[in-house]
């Protein structure tokens, strides 16, 4: 528990936070905003004081009987323990695999930021589409000329769905 505890005080949560979504942020801040909580309650919990003065009782009640009894159960009680080792298995079990879901997302989001960055690249380097030639089209898109061909052949001059999405562009003369 010491070794979870110190783990816990060496993440640096500030990092942490800012490379996550922002509902998983509330979420995580949630939960330690609670287990702060719950620690300050453990700990004040600890710190009071658990003896009870039987004696005062005696001289309050008449029935020093009952004194004697709640002394007698008080003594013998023993709080109950629990075996809470299925529960800490289990939430480790959750916890490796939102831990691997988080790696492979991690992996995914590289792929992701290479691909980006590569793109960006093209399109600083690509050239503006006034200086651009059907050659340079149809070397960037090779099954564009079979296909502009074949139309040619068939006598067909408009590309189908053109005029519909776009509009029929005239000149006014």
């Amino acid at each position: 528990m010491a070794a979870v505890r110190a783990a816990a005080k060496k993440i640096d949560w500030s990092a942490v936070t800012t490379k996550l979504k922002p509902e998983t942020v509330a979420s995580l801040n949630a939960f330690r905003r609670r287990q702060q909580e719950l620690q300050k309650t453990v700990q004040e919990l600890k710190d009071h004081q658990t003896s009870i003065d039987f004696d005062a009782y005696r001289r309050v009640l008449s029935n020093k009987g009952i004194v004697d009894e709640a002394q007698k159960a008080f003594a013998a009680f023993k709080p109950a323990t629990y075996d809470v080792t299925e529960q800490v298995r289990i939430i480790e079990q959750h916890e490796a695999k939102a831990v691997a879901a988080a790696e492979k997302t991690t992996q995914k989001i590289q792929v992701e930021l290479k691909e980006l960055d590569t793109l960006l690249k093209n399109i600083e380097t690509a050239r503006p589409l006034d200086q651009l030639t059907v050659d340079d089209i149809a070397a960037a898109i090779p099954e564009l000329d079979p296909t502009v061909e074949k139309m040619v052949k068939r006598g067909q001059w408009k590309v189908p769905g053109y005029y519909e999405r776009f509009g029929e562009y005239k000149v006014g003369f």
